[in-house]
């Protein structure tokens, strides 16, 4: 009888749920702002595309119209300062665990084992997001959706943990354009420790999105602590990572350092550094969300810091850094760069292309790629 209770309770819950994130109330609440488009596409000059790395607090929010006001607060911030692609950090749908009524006793309990305790046993935080999942995904899709084809810009919405039909849970990071449309999503590659003890599924497939704005990537997190990932990446002709993090740990600038920033100096690619903060069931998030260059190209940026087109001092407040990429500059750099740049394509194509199995068969531009030149050094 108890078994049968909880699947009627559920399903009730789910119902309210459906009516709770319907579509349709989230874009009436959402028109009813009087967003007019930005017109910052309406020139585009390659030699100076203007982009945003958003820095957004992570805090449980119980409305899809209060999570909607934040992204919207963030992004106009954003785009009032000019900028034609906005993008925002890893987890960027988490704060729509606020729909679980009482996850706030549960969150004052502190770490995610303690609450996972309060719900009962064999629940993982997996579990939790596969049953939030089409509620948060709702909110999470339109609200950026609405919010780039209002506002005339390409949005990187950060990544979202969101499940899939074929049963997995995702990190997948999301972009989509002035129309309104998904131009396409990266399933996080490399999981934290933690994120495999929560069930979550590692994805297999890099992917490339040609825009009017350059070729974007959208790597997650600890995809940027191997270097692997941004050469690919880049021999894929990415121009522009956009790094979506959400790093729970105290601010260290060293610890910083093994991520985004080498990797741009490696691989010869821009990025876009968007980094989640705040206090959340026991965690710090911090970073330092900024726009990062190859240094031949961004020689003296703030404190003398050679490759930084633009950060923010504070890695625990919000705030959006904004700077101009000029990728006709890459584009020459790149071109001589790569020539002595003792890069291995031989090794990448036999053995770092397997490692990320889902590219064997769908990726013929990184055979083409890889397999030109097969017999450089490195």
């Amino acid at each position: 009888m108890a078994s049968l209770l909880d699947r009627v309770k559920e399903r009730l819950f789910s119902l309210i749920l459906a009516w709770v994130s319907r579509p349709g109330a989230l874009r009436s609440y959402l028109d009813s702002k009087g967003l007019r488009p930005s017109h910052n596409l309406d020139a585009i000059d390659r030699r100076r595309v203007r982009v945003a790395a958003v820095q957004m607090r992570l805090e449980l929010l119980r409305r899809p119209r209060d999570y909607a006001d934040r992204a919207l607060a963030l992004t106009r911030e954003a785009v009032d300062r000019g900028a034609q692609l906005v993008a925002f950090p890893e987890d960027a749908a988490t704060h729509l665990l606020g729909l679980l009524p009482g996850i706030e006793a549960l969150a004052a309990r502190g770490s995610v084992e303690s609450a996972l305790e309060g719900m009962g046993r064999g629940i993982r935080v997996a579990d939790i997001f596969r049953f939030l999942g089409p509620a948060m995904r709702r909110v999470y899709t339109v609200t950026f959706s609405c919010l780039a084809r209002a506002l005339g810009v390409y949005i990187a919405a950060g990544s979202a943990v969101l499940p899939e039909p074929d049963g997995g849970v995702y990190n997948t990071a999301h972009l989509f354009g002035p129309d309104g449309r998904l131009v396409g999503t990266q399933r996080k590659l490399h999981l934290l420790p933690m994120e495999e003890q929560w069930g979550l599924s590692p994805g297999s497939e890099l992917a490339v999105f040609e825009t009017p704005l350059g070729r974007v990537g959208l790597p997650v997190c600890m995809d940027a602590t191997y270097f692997e990932t941004f050469r690919l990446l880049s021999l894929l002709g990415a121009e522009v990572a956009v790094l979506p993090t959400a790093n729970p740990e105290p601010y260290n600038l060293w610890k910083a350092l093994r991520g985004v920033w080498p990797r741009v100096q490696e691989s010869a690619v821009y990025a876009i550094h968007s980094c989640m903060v705040g206090e959340f069931f026991g965690m710090k998030l911090t970073g330092r969300s900024g726009i990062f260059a190859p240094r031949a190209l961004a020689p003296g940026g703030p404190e003398g810091g050679e490759g930084v087109l633009a950060q923010l001092d504070d890695p625990e407040q919000e705030g959006v850094a904004v700077a101009d990429l000029d990728l006709e500059a890459l584009e020459r750099f790149r071109a001589e760069w790569l020539q002595g740049a003792g890069w291995n394509p031989g090794f990448y194509r036999d053995h770092l292309l397997p490692a990320y199995a889902a590219y064997r068969g769908r990726c013929p531009e990184a055979r083409r790629r890889l397999g030109a030149g097969a017999g450089a050094r490195g």
